[in-house]
């Protein structure tokens, strides 16, 4: 098995999460890849075999070197690509958990305020957003701009500042000592500050089913607001799924495209005045009680939708100009245990100040409860979270001083 010199190769099938994984980390990095299919690659199979010994797990990764691993962690992918794992120091005013938008723009003010901060990110910086094709609604860019160039100028803007930008590095629990709030880090070592900014954001939940994977951003969409007016003029979208987000966002491509065609596993969930609204509109097409099989795809674009009625077991396709996913968002929130109050989505829960139930520990971004999810409002959460935690620390930084007066 050999590589490139200076290149990387993986091994991977589209239906296998890990490769998904890996292929998303090298991606957000910036770092090149060759990509190939063992479903479309018999030799690569039995490449797979000889260098395990007869076993064939993807992904394997094979770097420049001619050496490879198996499956490995992000953290293994960062040491290899030459990724920095340790902070330069145990103790912070702020720690920021989440190198995205919302992160980052808490980042670029905590460094003009003078605020020692760091920002510590599980994967790659300019989450989300770094990895969407092409970001069209972010004020001040009329040609639009892919969303790597877009987070790629938020990380140069940090740096410009000082700001410390730990990526590829987990943090494995927040919890209060004190007066003080101890970060652990899956490296096995501890951050102490005064302050956290919670910005970890949400993840879409995907279909996992074939085509999904390879089609997003080519016709696959989790945003009618981002990715609406891509479609002016479409002759019919597929929404899928029956929630209010489904509905809510299917009347807004309605203002794009002739026809919304709605796939819903179960029956409508959304409010009744509001499927009343969507059943009253002769632009859609609702169909329930269907299970997406496949996303079809047709020379890298979206093509059509591939369902299972799931009262008679017949398949259907579905043709459309793209299809956008609503089937909910999981907030990025398992590091923190039970610790810190939830809505019933499971998004923090916080107060005027942004501050969540832990003193200490604000939020930012799509991870807090009320949120917009758009990219803009992130930017504008994390600069407020971060000067309602200036308040914090000059509170806690006069608490001190009088102590040491006293």
């Amino acid at each position: 098995m050999t590589s490139t010199a200076g290149s990387i190769t993986v091994y991977g099938a589209p239906w296998c999460p890990h490769c998904k994984r890996v292929k998303k980390f090298l991606a957000g990095h910036r770092v090149p890849y060759e990509n190939i299919d063992v479903d479309d690659n018999p030799d690569a199979v039995e490449v797979l075999k000889g260098v395990q010994g007869g076993g064939q797990i993807i992904p394997t990764v094979v770097y420049g070197d001619g050496t490879h691993e198996v499956n490995p962690t992000d953290e293994a992918l960062a040491r290899r690509i030459g990724l920095t794992l340790a902070a330069e120091r145990s103790v912070y005013d702020l720690v920021i958990v989440g190198g995205g938008p919302a992160g980052l723009a808490a980042a670029i003010y905590a460094a003009r305020e003078g605020i020692d901060a760091i920002v510590v990110d599980a994967s790659a910086l300019g989450g989300q957003a770094g990895i969407s094709d092409r970001i069209d609604n972010y004020p001040g860019f009329p040609d639009g701009i892919s969303g790597a160039e877009l987070t790629d100028r938020f990380v140069q803007q940090a740096r410009r500042y000082g700001v410390e930008l730990l990526s590829a590095v987990s943090v494995r629990a927040v919890e209060l000592d004190g007066e003080d709030l101890v970060i652990s880090l899956a490296t096995g070592s501890q951050l102490t500050s005064h302050a956290v900014i919670v910005a970890t954001g949400s993840t879409y939940r995907r279909l996992e089913v074939p085509g999904e994977e390879e089609l997003i951003g080519a016709g696959v969409h989790f945003c009618a607001t981002c990715d609406g007016p891509f479609y002016k003029g479409a002759n019919e979208v597929t929404v899928i799924g029956g929630g209010n987000s489904a509905l809510e966002e299917g009347l807004h491509l309605s203002e794009f495209a002739d026809h919304v065609r709605v796939l819903a596993r179960s029956g409508i969930t959304a409010s009744p005045l509001l499927e009343e609204r969507v059943r009253s509109d002769p632009r859609f097409i609702i169909h329930t009680g269907f299970d997406i099989v496949e996303l079809e795809g047709d020379r890298g674009r979206f093509a059509a939708a591939v369902a299972r009625d799931r009262a008679t077991g017949e398949t259907h396709r579905f043709p459309a100009a793209a299809a956008f996913v609503f089937i909910g968002l999981t907030p990025n929130t398992s590091f923190l245990g039970e610790t810190l109050e939830r809505d019933e989505g499971g998004f923090l829960v916080t107060d005027a100040t942004m501050q969540t139930s832990m003193p200490g520990v604000f939020a930012a971004g799509d991870v807090r409860s009320g949120s917009t999810k758009q990219l803009g409002s992130a930017v504008g959460d994390g600069i407020a979270a971060l000067l309602m935690t200036r308040r914090h620390l000059e509170a806690h930084h006069h608490k001190a001083a009088v102590l040491v007066d006293a």
